[in-house]
């Protein structure tokens, strides 16, 4: 009969050094160093007492990847050393011994639980849940009324009470960021006024108001002959018209920072 190879890996120990896992039990160093091996055995010697131990081939894990601190070796089985050879443990329950008087206890039926009437029981009186329940019907009907307020309030706002108009442009005028004050006075007419102001010297911005649809067209650039349109304020300075830039998102924010001018 051929002897099976032994497992590459504890072929490659040499004499390193390795522990069971779990530990061999009766055996206080847990410690090993590889001997040999037979076809159904491996033979280990305890690095401390020097002992020598046949392993059952059966009984061995694998081998773990990593040595530091020590290599591990498992085992599939809890081990024990008795008698001078390893053998499985087995954990014994012991069982206790009954009481002489154990028949009598089981041929009494068993007592039913304490009834619930020991158990005194608190209850708020009579007065406590009246308060209680006033409280809380209290509650519902101010929720009621509050729900009822804040609908007439809404309906009346909806109706046209308590609404102040104020005129603002909603027409479309027709400007884009591409046009120019060329373009502007083409499709608006010549304004009523034409003011420049300068941001810090570098930014430009032109203000032409016109009256009659009550908007001032902005156009900003960094040179005054390449000003373009970003937007229209009204009369009390709120943004009626903004534009959309190519890759830039909307002037809107750029128009709620331009101070009146």
């Amino acid at each position: 009969m051929s002897i099976p190879p032994l497992p590459p890996q504890l072929e490659s120990m040499g004499r390193r050094p390795f522990s069971f896992y779990p530990p061999v039990l009766n055996i206080e160093h847990n410690e090993w160093h590889y001997q040999k091996a037979s076809w159904s055995e491996i033979l280990v010697v305890n690095s401390k007492s020097g002992q020598e131990v046949w392993v059952p081939r059966s009984f061995l894990g694998e081998v773990s990847r990593i040595d530091e601190p020590v290599m591990i070796v498992g085992l599939k089985r809890e081990l024990e050393y008795k008698a001078g050879a390893l053998y499985p443990h087995e954990r014994r329950v012991i069982e206790m011994p009954k009481a002489v008087n154990d028949f009598a206890r089981a041929a009494v039926p068993a007592q039913e639980p304490p009834s619930p009437r020991g158990v005194v029981g608190i209850r708020l009186d009579n007065d406590a849940e009246s308060r209680i329940g006033k409280l809380i019907a209290m509650a519902l009907v101010g929720g009621i009324i509050v729900c009822v307020i804040i609908v007439s309030l809404f309906r009346g706002r909806q109706s046209g009470k308590d609404i102040q108009y104020i005129a603002v442009e909603q027409q479309a005028l027709g400007l884009n960021w591409q046009d120019d004050y060329g373009s502007v006075i083409r499709k608006l007419g010549h304004p009523a006024t034409d003011r420049w102001k300068a941001d810090q010297g570098s930014i430009q911005y032109r203000l032409l108001h016109y009256p009659d649809r009550k908007v001032f067209v902005i156009l900003m650039g960094q040179d005054r002959d390449k000003a373009r349109y970003i937007g229209s304020m009204d009369d009390t300075w709120r943004i009626v018209d903004s534009v959309e830039l190519p890759h830039a998102g909307n002037t809107r924010s750029m128009l709620a920072r331009i101070p009146r001018f």
